[in-house]
Parts: C-alpha cells; sequence; structure tokens
C-alpha cells in the first residue's frame, strides 16, 4: 500500500514492542498505520516471531515505509562510546557488520521493502588516513544494496551536514541516502536542523522526527525531549521540509522513558504533528 507525502507514522524500536500484534495495537490506540519497522535480531528491537516476523508483519494490515539496522555492540552511553562502536567506524567489526548488512537487506526484501536505515559511524575527514578505507566500506554497502535493489538511508547527527555531503558526493552512489533526524543534530551538539535539511535537502530520502535540546556540557548528551518542547523547531521543520519537496513520511521516534512514557510521549508527537502539517 503507498504512503502519502508526510504522512504520520512511528519506529517500532520507539515503542519496545516485541511482537508484530502488540505493534499492530499501539498503532490503532495512536490511530497511525505507517511505520519503520526494526529488522530484529537478539541485540537490537527482538520480535518473538522470528524469522517469521517478515510474512507476520505484511499480513498485519499496517504500512511500512522502510527497515532499520542496528548492529551488534554499539555503545551509546556517550558520544565518545559511540564514535568507536557505531555503524562502520571501527575496522575491526566491519567484515562481520557486513555480514549483519547482508542479513539486512534480505529481511528488508522479505518485508516487501526497498529502503533500509542504519547509522553509518562517525566519518572521518577529508585528509584522514581513516578516510579512504571507511569510503571503500561505504562503497561496498552501496554494492550489496544495489543488487538486493534496495536503497540505504544514512541517520543525520554525528557529523556536521557539510561533511555528510562531502562524503556522499565522493561516493557517488545514487542508492546512498539520507534518513534527516533534526533532534540528533541537537543531541550531538552538531548543525542547526533547519541549515542542514536545506543543505543535504536533494539527498533526504527518510524522516526520524524526535525533539532535543543542546548539551551544556562540552562532550556530552543533548536532552530528548517530546516533540515541540525542544529546541528543534518542529513546526518550522515541517514547513522546511514541504519547502524542499519531501515527499515521505515522519516517523517518529522517542529513545528514552518506560514503554507507556514513550507511547504517551508518541501520542502527543502525533497530536502535535497533526497540527504542525495543518498549518503548513
Amino acid at each position: 500500500m503507498a504512503i502519502e507525502p508526510l504522512a504520520i507514522g512511528v519506529c517500532s524500536w520507539s515503542l519496545q514492542v516485541t511482537s508484530v500484534p502488540e505493534l499492530k495495537g499501539f498503532l490503532d490506540r495512536l490511530g497511525i498505520d505507517v511505520v519503520q519497522i526494526a529488522c530484529g535480531d537478539p541485540h537490537h528491537a527482538s520480535w518473538a516471531e522470528g524469522d517469521a516476523m517478515p510474512a507476520a508483519a505484511t499480513a498485519a494490515g499496517f504500512r511500512m515505509s522502510g527497515a532499520m539496522l542496528g548492529f551488534p555492540g554499539e555503545d551509546y552511553t556517550t558520544p565518545k562510546t559511540i564514535e568507536r562502536t557505531g555503524g562502520f567506524g571501527d575496522p575491526a567489526t566491519r567484515p562481520e557488520r557486513i555480514e549483519r548488512f547482508r542479513w539486512a537487506l534480505a529481511r528488508t526484501r522479505e518485508l516487501g521493502l526497498t529502503d533500509l536505515m542504519l547509522h553509518a559511524g562517525f566519518l572521518p575527514h577529508p585528509g584522514d588516513p581513516a578516510r579512504t578505507p571507511f569510503l571503500d566500506t561505504l562503497a561496498k554497502v552501496s554494492e550489496l544494496a544495489r543488487a538486493a535493489g534496495v536503497t540505504v538511508a544514512f541517520e543525520t547527527g554525528q557529523e556536521s551536514s557539510a561533511l555528510l555531503l562531502q562524503t556522499l558526493t565522493d561516493l557517488k552512489c545514487d542508492n546512498l541516502k539520507v534518513n534527516f533526524d533534526p533532534a540528533n543534530m541537537l543531541l550531538y551538539d552538531m548543525d542547526d536542523p533547519l541549515e542542514a535539511i536545506e543543505v543535504l535537502a536533494p539527498h533526504v530520502r527518510s524522516v526520524h522526527l524526535k525533539d532535543a535540546v543542546r548539551p551544556t556540557v562540552k562532550g556530552a548528551w543533548g536532552e530528548e525531549v517530546p516533540l515541540g518542547r525542544g529546541q528543534t523547531n518542529t513546526r518550522a521543520f515541517v514547513k522546511a521540509l514541504k519547502k524542499i519537496g519531501y515527499r515521505g513520511p515522519l516517523c517518529i521516534e522517542r529513545e528514552v522513558g518506560t514503554q507507556i512514557e514513550r507511547f504517551q510521549d508518541i501520542e502527543h508527537g502525533v497530536r502535535f504533528l497533526r497540527e504542525c502539517l495543518a498549518e503548513a
């Protein structure tokens, strides 16, 4: 089923669900039917259905915008720990993570999807000797995804929009895109999201909607807060998405709190986004 432009959705892992029926129940309570769904394995948003999850999800009656992959060993305790452990950044873990990526490509297709989101890792700057082997790895990611008919969208936040744009330009892989998360830029204390969306506009494939405030201590995390209560300026961000011609869904993400607290914050987020869309 096609998804209309700027449809409101949710990230499955934010609801901390463990089965497809549980996910469907939450979606029904939220009054939405669009979800970006976790690939699911023992380390990241696992599913009780196991290998049968794709069949269960495709039969459940909700619409899926894409799949999300996390890697074993990613450590979000501090910005420094995720810099060491995130995505394809550590050369020592690249071979096993490429294999995990192959698995995720197969699962994405089993779900009937053509989009897969993940964190690439902290991108080295031009001139850094680590940059060439890192970009070679991302080129391999593109090659594997192309063979599977999949577009890969990298999460924003840990690098500047200029560095991400330069990296995509250097790679010249038209199936590598951006999953734009404005709050991540604040959590990592990087760019202004409203400026960054203009820079990355041609490459934005998907969007996570969450809100945050910048850290007050250098090197610490910012604080994630419910939509509309932080510094992201969600109302202006929705208008900016319309301005650049973005036509994908708006998937609400919430990464803190108990399951009940997350649901309540996401429920608030759905109401708030409807207001933003009406104004835009």
